[in-house]
């Protein structure tokens, strides 16, 4: 498509949270066509960022239930350039201490509620992709994918279904 004369830029993040060492078998299909993953916490183990890695370049931060030296190595938040957006990415959003305007972020993706979020606070879009893979009252599994078009976001959840694997009980 070409705008104003100018071609349309179009990338897409895959957005993911909570997977809490399980990664729901619908994610690669879904995350086909990303330039990049951002996982925004509770992980539960380096086999998920590898998996993830194949699939694009993963930024991850480091959440709650990360521990062990694999976790350790893990930020608790990180600052991802990508198409010329700024977006801040921590586990709990409530651990944010500085203004995300004065900070010239265009977004902040977030995980821990395990409850799927978008809102735009002064000009800031804030992303909760929900879980992966254990989400709360009754919802379905979820991911976000993060569209930026000519400089402006778009997000759209995702739904997990599977027919023949369902999320294993956490231990």
């Amino acid at each position: 498509m070409i705008t104003a004369g100018k071609p349309e830029r179009r990338a897409r993040i895959g957005v993911i949270s909570d997977t809490h060492g399980y990664l729901h078998p619908a994610v690669p299909e879904v995350f086909q066509p990303v330039k990049r993953v951002i996982h925004a916490g509770d992980i539960g183990g380096p086999d998920i960022l590898t998996k993830l890695g194949r699939l694009a370049p993963v930024t991850a931060v480091r959440g709650n239930m990360d521990t062990g030296a694999w976790a350790a190595a893990l930020p608790d938040f990180d600052i991802v350039e990508f198409e010329n957006m700024r977006i801040c990415v921590l586990h709990d959003r409530q651990r944010l201490d500085f203004d995300p305007q004065q900070a010239e972020l265009n977004a902040v993706i977030s995980g821990h509620t395990h409850r799927p979020r978008v809102r735009t606070e002064d000009g800031v879009l804030f992303v909760n992709p929900g879980s992966a893979s254990h989400p709360r009252h009754r919802q379905t599994p979820t991911v976000a994918l993060l569209e930026v078009v000519n400089g402006i976001f778009s997000v759209r959840f995702v739904e997990l279904v599977s027919e023949t694997t369902g999320c294993p009980p956490m231990a």
